[in-house]
């Protein structure tokens, strides 16, 4: 019996194009960074609280209801990454979303979980 022969399909594996676009080493942490933030459900919903808007850190609390102690230590850690930004008014801190990059970025990850 003649064995067939088969054609040999170009693939991924034997491609010899070069790819374009890759990112470098350092930006890659750092994108990698705020998936990592994006990552933990009380640090999104705080998020999701400042989406529309500022807010104290009473409010904040009340809203995902947790100590204020953890929330503060959340908020620190957004803070840190450039996610949110504070501003002080007398004995009160207030919240907000660092740009419009950031509320961008929550609603498209919102709109995905959604429509999926």
């Amino acid at each position: 019996m003649p064995r067939k022969m088969l054609k040999k399909r170009a693939g991924p594996h034997n491609s010899t194009r070069t790819l374009k676009g890759v990112i470098d080493e350092e930006t890659a942490l750092k994108l990698s960074e705020l998936f990592k933030a994006l990552a933990d459900p009380t640090r999104v919903r705080i998020l999701s609280a400042l989406r529309n808007g500022e807010a104290c850190v009473h409010e904040i609390t009340a809203a995902v209801g947790m100590s204020q102690s953890a929330i503060s230590h959340q908020l620190r850690y957004l803070r840190n990454l450039r996610l949110i930004k504070h501003r002080r008014q007398g004995r009160h801190v207030y919240y907000q979303l660092d740009d419009a990059h950031i509320r961008d970025l929550f609603n498209r990850g919102l709109d995905h979980v959604k429509h999926g």
